[in-house]
C-alpha cells in the first residue's frame, strides 16, 4: 500500500473525528434540568418562529437560529445578559442545536447541544403555546 492509497482513509478518519467534535454527544435533558432550574444554565430553543407554533418548552429562550447565523437582532442583547452562563440549545432534531452550539463555543461561549423538543418533553418538562409575537 502506497501513501495515495492512504489519503481516503485519512480523509474519512478526519471527518469522523471533525464531525463528533462539531457536534458532540447532545446532553441528556434530564441532566440539565437542575442546572436550569438553579439559574446556572439556560434553555435557548433555537427553531424557526413557525415552528414554536406546536408548543415551546418552559422557560426555553426563544431565539431562531437564523437570527445567530444573521444580525443577532436577538440574540445580541441575550448573549450580553448570560455571558456567564451555560447556553443548553435545543431544537426538533438536535442537529441546528448543534450546529449553534458549535458557532457559540467558537466565540467562547459555554454552550451545548442540549437535544430535542421531545426529549425535553419526555423528560417532563411542560410545554406551552409561544408568546405572541
Amino acid at each position: 500500500m502506497n501513501w495515495i492509497d492512504l489519503i481516503p482513509v485519512a480523509a474519512g478518519l478526519y471527518l469522523l473525528f471533525r464531525g463528533w467534535r462539531f457536534f458532540r454527544p447532545p446532553l441528556d435533558p434530564a441532566a440539565a434540568a437542575a442546572a436550569v432550574k438553579e439559574g446556572r444554565a439556560v434553555l435557548i430553543d433555537v427553531r424557526e418562529p413557525g415552528e414554536w407554533a406546536g408548543g415551546v418548552i418552559t422557560p426555553a429562550a426563544l431565539l431562531p437560529l437564523s437570527d445567530l447565523s444573521g444580525d443577532r437582532r436577538a440574540w445580541g442583547p441575550f448573549l450580553e445578559r448570560n455571558r456567564d452562563r451555560r447556553l443548553m440549545l435545543y431544537c426538533l432534531s438536535g442537529s441546528r442545536s448543534g450546529l449553534a452550539a458549535a458557532k457559540l463555543r467558537r466565540e467562547g461561549y459555554q454552550a451545548v447541544n442540549a437535544g430535542t423538543f421531545h426529549g425535553w418533553r419526555r423528560a417532563g418538562w411542560k410545554v406551552v403555546p409561544p408568546p405572541a409575537s
